[in-house]
């Protein structure tokens, strides 16, 4: 086949792995890189911060279940994207993310636009890698996409020398990727299995705890026929909403911190917890000691150190959440003598009990006719899509609220920044979502403070024509911090009120994008129909009353029946 180079030889294997849209800021270290892009039938799109291009990049990956990537200069564009590069980190969220590098010879002498970021981003990847031989290139790039998308899923970055990518190479014959010191488990033992379906039928008061982990390995249908057939009420982390339908009888919305009353009471009483694709974080939890204190704890994670790593597990299953769920459904369809009318009668009294929960401390808010409510709009956002639409979030007040109001009946809708807390993670990752799906409905739920974080990327969505939509909960706060400090700071709002923004709708405008506003609760409901009806970028700015609260709120260091309610 000839010499090619290396930067064509990075386009080649892009290309094999199936990429179709890259996300990236160019500079001189990638030049070459970028070149050999135009020539590429892949989509090359221009961020306007290197932060937007992996977080686009991220939101690409949540909605498809694909590898995202991001193409990065050396330096400042490397650094640029560490932010996005521990996001996709800490959710699990499979990226390839390629560097820019000084020449090799230039490398450790502090040249212009040098930084180790395979040093940096060590703590923040699942591995990273600095290609210092032209022979290495390929089987380096097949390795990083491999890495990023089997066991648990987790970014990777690849750091290319300018020379290298200017070098000439015979690129190699793909062949299938086996490394043999990374071997993840994706079957689970049968001995395991067969415990804690016994432990299952057992139980009186059972409750299936789910996370992000069931999302990433596609295993909702599983999931959900697991509990419907075994009536096993459902509780979803920020990361796993949507993984079982959010309108079901069964669901109990999200647990922990900002969880509902009915599900972090459900754990505190129940006597069996299954965990799925969960990780046990503090923001569940609240105080350990006293977290699902009554239960066994049954928990499926494809990560071994996941397991006992915060909670002390009795039955622990690694292995994929998928083949785990298919072998629980299996062996009660075939081994397990169960009447179904018998198995929902059992636990009837303990259903009795969820739904009295449901009735007295329904998620709610104290409705006022003349200032919006900020919930009242995520409501709205609901009613008018259908519960058809992928939200993104930015973090704080607006993501909470998103994740109560907004019933997520479908897995990969739900895009959130849930294990770093990243502000301006929204917008990118709506842009990212839209591009995977251009015929889609995708809503960035944000406040006023996090949408300024990155809100430059309104031009990355109007140059590639993304019909994103923006609703920015508008209450002229930081809300989540200001709301800590109100309960808990005799309401000395230190650095959080937001005394100049924008005129959101004028920026819009600027950017060639619609803007609406909403300054009461009459004309919310017209401004996202209008919204939703136009074929550009719109941001909706929703005046929404100042100093709301999300609640139920667990104070830090309190167990999860500690909850200040509304």
């Amino acid at each position: 086949m000839g010499k090619v180079t290396g930067s064509q030889a990075v386009v080649r294997c892009l290309q094999e792995e199936g990429v179709k849209i890259i996300f990236g800021y160019p500079g001189g270290a990638v030049i070459d890189l970028y070149d050999a892009l135009m020539d590429a039938d892949i989509e090359n799109v221009l961020v306007r911060h290197e932060q937007g291009a992996v977080h686009a990049a991220d939101g690409l990956a949540r909605v498809t279940g694909q590898v995202g990537v991001a193409l990065l200069t050396s330096g400042p564009g490397a650094t640029n994207g560490v932010t996005g590069i521990a996001t996709a980190y800490m959710d699990s969220i499979p990226l390839v993310v390629l560097t820019g590098q000084v020449p090799r010879a230039l490398i450790g002498n502090d040249a212009f636009q040098e930084v180790d970021i395979v040093g940096i981003t060590r703590p923040c990847t699942k591995h990273n890698y600095l290609v210092s031989k032209i022979e290495d290139l390929v089987p380096t790039i097949r390795e990083a996409f491999h890495i990023a998308r089997t066991g648990r899923p987790g970014p990777v970055l690849v750091d290319l020398p300018k020379d290298l990518l200017a070098s000439q190479l015979t690129y190699p014959e793909k062949k299938d990727v086996n490394m043999l010191s990374y071997q993840p488990t994706y079957k689970p033992h049968p001995i395991q299995i067969e415990k804690a379906c016994k432990k299952i039928i057992k139980a009186t008061k059972p409750v299936l705890y789910v996370g992000g982990g069931v999302i990433l390995s596609d295993a909702s249908r599983e999931l959900t026929e697991l509990a419907i057939k075994l009536n096993i009420p459902v509780t979803m982390t920020l990361m796993g909403l949507g993984a079982f339908p959010g309108t079901h009888e069964l669901s109990m919305g999200m647990l922990g911190m900002h969880g509902t009353y009915t599900a972090n009471m459900a754990v505190a009483e129940c006597d069996l917890l299954i965990a799925v694709g969960a990780r046990f974080d503090d923001r569940v939890t609240g105080k350990l000691a006293e977290f699902a204190s009554q239960a066994e704890i049954i928990h499926i994670d494809i990560d071994p150190t996941s397991i006992s790593k915060n909670v002390k597990v009795h039955i622990p299953i690694v292995a994929d959440c998928k083949n785990a769920l298919t072998a629980i459904n299996d062996w009660f369809a075939t081994k397990a003598n169960i009447n179904l009318e018998e198995e929902a009668a059992r636990h009837r009294p303990w259903f009795d009990l969820i739904r009295q929960w449901t009735i007295d401390h329904p998620l709610c808010y104290k409705e006022n006719n003349d200032i919006i409510k900020p919930q009242y709009v995520i409501e709205m956002l609901h009613k008018c899509t259908g519960g058809q639409a992928i939200i993104t979030t930015e973090v704080g007040q607006n993501q909470m609220w998103a994740a109560q109001f907004y019933k997520f009946d479908h897995p990969r809708h739900f895009v959130t920044s849930g294990g770093l807390g990243t502000m301006g993670f929204g917008l990118p990752a709506a842009i990212g979502a839209q591009m995977a799906y251009p015929d889609k409905t995708v809503i960035d739920i944000a406040g006023d403070g996090s949408i300024q974080m990155n809100i430059q990327e309104l031009a990355t969505a109007r140059q590639y024509k993304c019909p994103v939509k923006v609703a920015i909960l508008n209450n002229s706060y930081l809300g989540m911090v200001r709301q800590w400090q109100e309960l808990f700071y005799a309401k000395r709002y230190a650095s959080t009120t937001m005394d100049v923004t924008p005129d959101f709708v004028d920026l819009a405008r600027a950017y060639g994008a619609v803007g609406l506003r909403a300054t009461t609760k009459s004309e919310v409901e017209p401004v996202i129909k209008e919204a939703l009806a136009t074929n550009n970028t719109v941001i909706m700015d929703f005046k929404i009353e100042k100093e709301e609260g999300v609640y139920p709120m667990v104070p830090a260091g309190k167990s999860n029946t500690e909850m200040l309610l509304v």
